[in-house]
């Protein structure tokens, strides 16, 4: 048994059958790996700028470890590793450049038409942006994935609203498809292939943006462990960005527990075997907490095969809590580093200018995709929202070309 129905194989838009030996999920997962979407992420931050440096990871990079974690965790628990590596490769699909800093600006662009979000963006690339399939009649169907990898998807299975004003996953404009995708689920619950794309998101950008800090000398694991005052400092980001109604001495006995495992590394000096045992840790972490999942979300619902609204992914307290002072490492040391400050300002202005010269000089400035929805667009707002998918779809090397090039 599959634990799939043929709903969960629907296309948007019907296409002809395909003789072929690969399911349809195997071809959701090859759609999304050659799409020029996930090409794009190579040049995208993650958390460093590309090209700042040889090792830290860029979006591609990360989406990739993602759907290995994802892939294992989802396929011991019964769900098609195929749906959940596509879900996983997808999900960082509608990130602009510069990261959560250019998702900042261009929400502040958008306010008055339903805003920006990352999550939203990447729906609205799978299901019309990006060039696979059409409806008979004409409109774009994106991707054109099957009903249970869109779901998969879905980080975030709801509209923006005064409950959800900032982590959203449909735009106003995209709630046809989004109607038709949700088809027989439960109110916003995410289905378990979504659920656990997300916990494989949290693991692996966790995980890699420490050893990244780490390696990039950013963090020196010690330092935070040993001083009090740092000690504190990383304890209250972590508490206000990530885990509100947890307190600072648990905060921090999360972060001891972590440091007496035997596979944390106090001390980098760059060496190969320091770099050995970095990435023993990072391995060993993520070990860690994909088998904390499964063995709790198998306590819970049996031993049997899990997926779409069967079961939701249990994570242990604790574990969540690690996970929650892994990030709180990268928060500290490198998100709000205060040499950073300068940068992320001068990204935010770029972004915020690119889309005033697009709106000034469209729709000839637009990308010829672009230009046929602006032509296409009923009204103001509308043209306004394709000068932002435009923005949005840009690497962060096309951001700075494109700007100097339309202020010249």
């Amino acid at each position: 048994m599959s634990g799939y129905e043929d709903t969960d194989r629907e296309r948007w838009a019907a296409e002809p059958e395909k003789l072929s030996s690969r399911t349809d999920f195997e071809r959701d997962r090859a759609r999304v790996l050659h799409s020029a979407s996930l090409r794009r992420l190579a040049a995208k931050t993650q958390v460093v700028s590309p090209g700042s440096d040889d090792f830290v990871r860029n979006r591609l990079t990360h989406s990739l470890e993602v759907a290995q974690v994802g892939r294992e965790l989802g396929k011991a628990l019964g769900c098609d590793p195929d749906v959940v590596d596509a879900a996983c490769l997808a999900h960082d699909l509608g990130h602009p450049p510069f990261g959560h800093n250019g998702e900042e600006a261009l929400d502040k662009i958008a306010e008055d038409i339903g805003g920006f979000e990352g999550n939203a963006q990447t729906l609205r690339l799978l299901t019309r942006l990006e060039a696979k399939a059409a409806h008979p009649d004409g409109r774009p169907a994106g991707l054109n994935l099957t009903r249970a990898s869109l779901d998969a998807a879905t980080k975030y299975p709801w509209p923006r609203s005064p409950a959800h004003p900032r982590k959203f996953g449909v735009y106003a404009d995209d709630t046809d498809v989004f109607g038709w995708l949700r088809a027989g689920a439960r109110d916003e619950q995410r289905c378990l292939e979504a659920q656990v794309m997300d916990f494989a998101d949290d693991v692996a950008y966790c995980v890699h943006d420490v050893e990244d800090a780490i390696v990039g000398g950013w963090l020196e694991p010690w330092r935070v462990l040993d001083v009090p005052s740092e000690r504190r400092r990383f304890a209250e980001l972590t508490r206000s960005w990530y885990v509100p109604d947890v307190e600072i001495d648990e905060i921090l006995e999360t972060l001891d527990r972590l440091r007496h495992c035997s596979f944390w590394v106090d001390v980098y000096d760059g060496r190969r075997s320091a770099l050995a045992a970095l990435k023993d840790m990072t391995s060993q972490l993520i070990g860690r907490f994909s088998e904390d999942a499964q063995r709790l979300t198998h306590e819970a619902y049996g031993g049997g095969r899990l997926t779409r609204y069967a079961a939701d992914l249990c994570v242990p307290r604790g574990t969540r809590l690690e996970v929650a002072v892994l990030k709180g490492l990268a928060a500290t040391y490198v998100m709000t580093a205060r040499d950073r400050a300068e940068a992320y300002g001068d990204q935010r202005a770029l972004v915020e200018e690119l889309v005033e010269l697009l709106r000034g000089r469209a729709p000839e400035a637009l990308e010829p995709t672009f230009r046929e929805d602006w032509k296409d667009a009923p009204d103001d707002d509308a043209r306004l929202r394709v000068v932002v998918d435009q923005v949005a779809s840009l690497t962060d090397a096309s951001a700075y070309l494109l700007h100097s090039r339309l202020r010249t």
